[in-house]
């Protein structure tokens, strides 16, 4: 399958899009488990607010499965069962964001190959968007504190008013943006949820393994790529 202007549809998450128009190339990426490992940072953020509310806490790889849908859905998955409400999630989130907002670059790091990717995706002229559904002022935080040299055309975290992936609205926004159509574009994840985003958004998907969900999650929803290493968007892009 190919994009116009005879760029072979690939991709790389956080999670990734890419957008051809003539002769450039859009790319978004996802943030957490595609550009960024952010796991432990997550945990033990979320860990302090459990704990600061008297509510048992996860070890670092249970979080693995709670994130992808935003923030509210992750407390809601790590608060005990019966507990589970909608105050209560407003409670851990009060809790979780001033500790995260100083803690979010503690421990987390780009993949092996990330910085490499972006900066020769940039330096070939090509363009690149972040979509994510981490919360707005944590995304640019992070982005700018990783990866102050690149330009991004867009950073997109979870906004007010605005739907989580898996629907499909941060897309449309990027498209507007890039003033490209939906052809054109390769979204790129580590999750079931950026796999679901591409289809609901009607645009090419590629799926990568070395995010926080395993390969097999990836498969059900039959993505056009998977790939296993960030330098592999280069061959298939440029082959």
């Amino acid at each position: 399958m190919e994009l116009r202007c005879g760029v072979k549809k690939v991709w790389t998450k956080c999670r990734i899009f890419v957008f051809i128009k003539e002769k450039e190339v859009w790319r978004i990426f996802d943030l957490d488990g595609t550009l960024l490992n952010t796991i432990a940072d997550l945990a033990q953020s979320t860990n302090h607010a459990l704990a600061a509310l008297g509510y048992p806490t996860h070890k670092e790889e249970e979080y693995n499965f709670m994130v992808g849908n935003g923030i509210n859905k992750l407390f809601e998955r790590a608060l005990p069962e019966g507990e589970k409400t909608e105050e209560n999630v407003l409670r851990v989130r009060k809790e979780f964001v001033p500790y995260y907002d100083q803690h979010n670059a503690d421990k987390s790091c780009p993949y092996p190959g990330i910085t490499e990717l972006l900066d020769e995706l940039q330096a070939k002229g090509l363009q690149v968007a972040v979509a994510s559904n981490k919360y707005q002022a944590a995304t640019e935080k992070l982005i700018a504190h990783y990866f102050p040299n690149i330009r991004f055309t867009a950073v997109f975290g979870q906004r007010e008013g605005v739907n989580v992936k898996p629907d499909p609205t941060v897309v449309y926004d990027i498209l507007k943006i890039a003033q490209i159509s939906k052809e054109a574009v390769l979204y790129v994840g580590d999750s079931g949820v950026d796999m679901q985003t591409a289809i609901h958004a009607e645009v090419t998907s590629c799926g990568v393994t070395w995010g926080f969900r395993p390969r097999a999650e990836l498969e059900t929803f039959h993505p056009n790529y998977i790939i296993d290493k960030a330098e592999e968007v280069l061959e298939i892009v440029f082959r």
